[in-house]
């Protein structure tokens, strides 16, 4: 049945998800939930995280083979940045699992691959467009203070930032700098991109529910972004293998942090 027009003509604005507030107890409750998911499906989740890790590999490989190593610690940094991007097909394998339908590949990557007819491909761009800046920034950083430094490969430059002034300042602003762009796209993602796949919501109003979940709980946000991150770099630490099991299950966390902080339609 064709949606009425109010008498200016004009159609009918779409109404704004309602958000909750969540406690630290809720996070544990979706983090428990999470290995949950992982536990029930852990094909799917090797499979994505296995994705997020060669992606990753394949970059560290790239930057070593033109001989731009010392970007390998600051890209590992910045690598989080785009993880919920890659947690889509893990939000998709939780909702299956939520509502008792069946788990089979073509389905879950058929509804994946269906995403990019969809304001979600919106919501990459902004993603990786951010992921971008970062890499320009540390760029920047890299000539404004380390100009006047050599290191040609990765232990060079991991000696200079770290037992030199310049290192240091470096250090400190790259991460201060990091950690502004990194709150600015966890708030507007954090249940945005879950939103764009279980609603038609365009993508400012998924940006502005995700902002509002989060200054509806702020602290618990604010830690829960902290500990994704720290979790995410350990992770990368051993050339990117721990996120086999990582980015599975803060995906699959994610996905019911999304349907504790948005009310349903």
């Amino acid at each position: 049945m064709p949606q009425e027009l109010p008498r200016s003509g004009t159609p009918a604005m779409p109404t704004m998800p309602k958000v909750n507030a969540l406690t630290a107890a809720d996070l544990r409750a979706c983090l428990a939930q999470g290995i949950s998911d992982f536990a029930r499906a852990p094909l799917f989740g090797l499979f994505f995280g296995a994705v997020f890790t060669v992606i990753g590999m394949v970059i560290v490989l790239a930057l070593t083979y033109w001989h731009m190593p010392w970007m390998i610690y600051p890209f590992a940094i910045g690598f989080p940045l785009i993880g919920p991007f890659a947690a889509a097909g893990l939000y998709e394998v939780s909702r299956r699992l939520e509502k008792g339908l069946p788990l089979d590949w073509p389905q879950v990557l058929s509804a994946v691959w269906a995403l990019r007819r969809r304001e979600f491909s919106w919501m990459a761009f902004v993603m990786l467009f951010v992921f971008w800046v970062w890499m320009y920034q540390v760029r920047l950083l890299l000539a404004l203070i380390l100009g006047r430094m050599s290191f040609s490969t990765l232990e060079k430059f991991l000696s200079v930032v770290f037992t030199t002034e310049q290192g240091w300042i470096f250090l400190a602003v790259g991460h201060l700098d990091g950690a502004v762009l990194s709150m600015i796209l966890f708030s507007i993602t954090v249940v945005s991109i879950p939103l764009l796949m279980e609603r038609e919501v365009d993508i400012v109003t998924a940006m502005i529910t995700s902002v509002k979940a989060v200054l509806a709980s702020p602290l618990p946000m604010l830690g829960w972004g902290v500990c994704v991150t720290v979790a995410v770099l350990l992770a990368c630490a051993p050339f990117f293998l721990g996120l086999l099991v990582v980015l599975p299950v803060l995906g699959h966390a994610t996905w019911h942090i999304y349907r504790r902080a948005v009310e349903p339609a």
